[in-house]
């Protein structure tokens, strides 16, 4: 006996099953099918432009498209990975020989503690330069051998992403070459509203876009300004810190802080007030400046979303999903606010986003189609 229904539900059931299997099988390689896709999305007018030149021949402009990625972005990136690798091992290497000013500068500052302070760091051995020193000695002497120790770790880790670099480079071209058609498959498959499918994908890409452009763009400026401040203050490795600034302002607000307060409490803490005064300024005026005017006009306004939703769904992004969690996070946010504004008629057919038709049209167009 064959209950109504009975066979559309089983094959609802496998087909969860097989994609929730999918999914699993994807799941080495999350973030190479997470940076493809937002690169085919950022650089998809690049590819629009470059037909103008070259014609029709889709595989070749894809190819260029893809070559030009790698020109713009990752090359730069290489230099400057390098250039971090070289002044990081400059700095070890003092560290293992005992020729930074490290120490004296910790000692310095502790000599500006308070009383409590101070005793605490005595029990604990650290309330001079000597040991100080010989703390770092330590640190820089365990570090040595827990690398010597990890090398098949490191080589397993180094391969892995080379392997995911790769893999994310193959993706790319094919989502640049057959972005369109692949679009159209997804949306003839899902059963919404023409105009509610639209709106969600062009929300997906102004998100996308919006995020990834606004965070590099800010990250780049806020990271230049604060390893140059710290070049002209006379701090040691500008060229690091200005990195860890880079990288850390993809937290909004607070980002860049974790590096320039202590600086500049330790500048106040052993007398030289003038630098002191010279960070704060030069942090809170220009790079708080970079920050409240740049992101909400590269992030804000793409994404119609508060800076505080920004910041919330960023932070809840990377701790729930690592690195990629800042263009995770506010993606879901935003198709969240897009999702219950469609369902309360605020978003409707006659103010939502359609898809380019070019872009549809070659979609239809696509051999596979």
């Amino acid at each position: 006996m064959v209950v109504k229904g009975l066979s559309k539900g089983f094959f609802l059931t496998i087909l969860l099953i097989v994609t929730l299997a999918f999914f699993d099988v994807l799941q080495p390689y999350y973030s190479s099918v997470l940076w493809a896709i937002i690169l085919a999305v950022i650089f998809n007018p690049m590819k629009n432009r470059l037909k103008q030149y070259v014609g029709d021949r889709n595989g070749l402009v894809s190819l260029l498209t893809v070559l030009i990625i790698c020109l713009i972005v990752f090359t730069p990136l290489a230099i400057i990975v390098s250039s971090l690798a070289i002044e990081f091992n400059a700095v070890y290497t003092k560290l293992q020989g005992n020729e930074t000013q490290l120490p004296m500068i910790l000692a310095d500052v502790i000599h500006h503690l308070p009383r409590w302070a101070r005793h605490f760091l005595s029990d604990h051995d650290l309330d001079s330069t000597t040991e100080i020193q010989k703390k770092l000695s330590d640190v820089a002497l365990q570090g040595s051998q827990y690398l010597a120790g990890s090398v098949f770790v490191i080589g397993k880790s180094t391969f892995g992403f080379a392997l995911g670099f790769v893999i994310m480079l193959y993706i790319l071209f094919f989502l640049i070459k057959d972005g369109a058609y692949l679009v159209n498959l997804i949306l003839a498959a899902l059963p919404l509203s023409s105009y509610v499918k639209h709106h969600l994908f062009m929300k997906f890409a102004a998100v996308a876009r919006a995020t990834v452009k606004g965070t590099v763009v800010v990250a780049i400026v806020q990271g230049a300004l604060g390893g140059l401040a710290f070049y002209i203050a006379g701090l040691e490795g500008s060229l690091l810190w200005g990195a860890l600034m880079a990288f850390l302002s993809i937290i909004p607000a607070v980002g860049s802080a974790i590096i320039w307060v202590p600086a500049a409490i330790y500048f106040f803490a052993s007398g030289m007030l003038w630098k002191g005064i010279f960070i704060v300024v030069f942090f809170v005026v220009i790079i708080g400046l970079v920050d409240n005017i740049l992101r909400p006009l590269l992030v804000g306004k793409d994404t119609k979303m508060p800076d505080y939703l920004i910041l919330i769904s960023t932070l809840g992004g990377m701790e729930v999903y690592g690195i990629n969690g800042f263009v995770i996070g506010p993606l879901i946010a935003a198709l969240f606010i897009a999702c219950w504004n469609i369902l309360s008629g605020r978003d409707h057919r006659d103010n939502i986003d359609e898809i380019d038709e070019d872009f549809i049209e070659e979609g239809k167009n696509h051999p596979g189609a």
